[in-house]
């Protein structure tokens, strides 16, 4: 790896990229509720970001660094390089990434909750700790199986309703409707990044929700995440939001097509890809849902 790899393009690498769409996309999707409501701050929004892609980096970097000691990045592992296992960056050099990406986040988040409310300091506090808890500390539920299930709730519920707080101080239905696209999308993105590892996971005795139901019912759940994607237009009209603008979304259901094809592949090059479209078909539908949702 050291022969083709540099230390920079490694660190590029285990940041993952392609997930920064799941903590810039209930932001978007909390703009876009935030504007329908005639509340839009430039500057609350900039920080609302800044917190949720520091915080990406920051659970990114430490899962690298956990992982690597609890052994879970063996040889067999398909996919982006990892730092701490690379063998060209020091781990303690990953843990430091990850600590400085929280106290960045954390410091944006102090200046947040000090023009709007002190409360979010506890939020913001839970979303770091849960960071962490993810594949670290002594019982990390990254390895439970509720992956999932915390991608669902902080890259949908929390931060697009902590989006909309932040702009004009309270949250409301919409915004939680709302946080349902990105969140579940975020939850299935993971959900196929533990597809490909099921072998190599099970071996190690890290047992993810793909673990715990196998491939075929875990697949199934896969689906049912996208299905619940695509009912969001449907929850949001029910509060009374009735226009044709907030079904947006439904424009890219032939994208779709791609990622459903390649997860279900026995193969994991292909299930990579199906990582980098989800990752994709995120971001888009989370601007489009904004869109319909502010002119609606």
């Amino acid at each position: 790896m050291s022969a083709t790899l540099s230390p920079r393009r490694v660190w590029w690498h285990a940041s993952r990229p392609v997930t920064l769409a799941a903590s810039a996309s209930p932001v978007i999707v909390g703009l876009g509720v935030a504007g329908h409501l005639g509340a839009v701050s430039l500057g609350r929004t900039l920080g609302a970001l800044g917190v949720a892609v520091a915080l990406q980096f920051g659970v990114n970097y430490a899962n690298d660094y956990s992982d690597f000691i609890r052994g879970a990045d063996g040889a067999d592992r398909v996919g982006p390089p990892r730092a701490a296992s690379s063998g060209l960056v020091p781990p303690r050099a990953v843990l430091g990434a990850a600590i400085t990406a929280f106290v960045i986040a954390a410091a944006i988040g102090a200046w947040l909750a000090a023009i709007t409310s002190w409360w979010l300091l506890g939020v913001g506090a839970v979303c770091i700790v849960a960071a962490w808890g993810y594949t670290g500390g002594p019982l990390p539920y990254g390895y439970r199986g509720f992956g999932e299930v915390a991608a669902f709730l902080f890259f949908g519920l929390v931060a697009t309703g902590g989006t909309v707080y932040v702009e004009r101080g309270s949250v409301g239905t919409l915004a939680l409707l709302a946080g349902i696209l990105p969140g579940s999308l975020a939850a299935a993105l993971l959900l196929v990044n533990n597809l490909r590892d099921i072998e190599s996971d099970r071996a190690i005795g890290k047992r993810t929700l793909a673990v715990i139901l196998g491939f075929k019912r875990a697949y199934r759940a896969f689906l049912l995440l996208l299905g619940v994607s695509l009912a969001v237009p449907l929850l949001i009209t029910i509060p009374g939001l009735e226009t044709f603008t907030v079904f947006l979304p439904w424009v890219l259901v032939p994208a779709m097509e791609g990622p459903v094809r390649n997860a279900l592949a026995d193969d994991p090059a292909r299930q990579v890809r199906a990582l980098k479209q989800l990752a994709a078909l995120l971001a888009a539908s989370s601007i489009l849902l904004a869109l319909g949702i502010w002119t609606g």
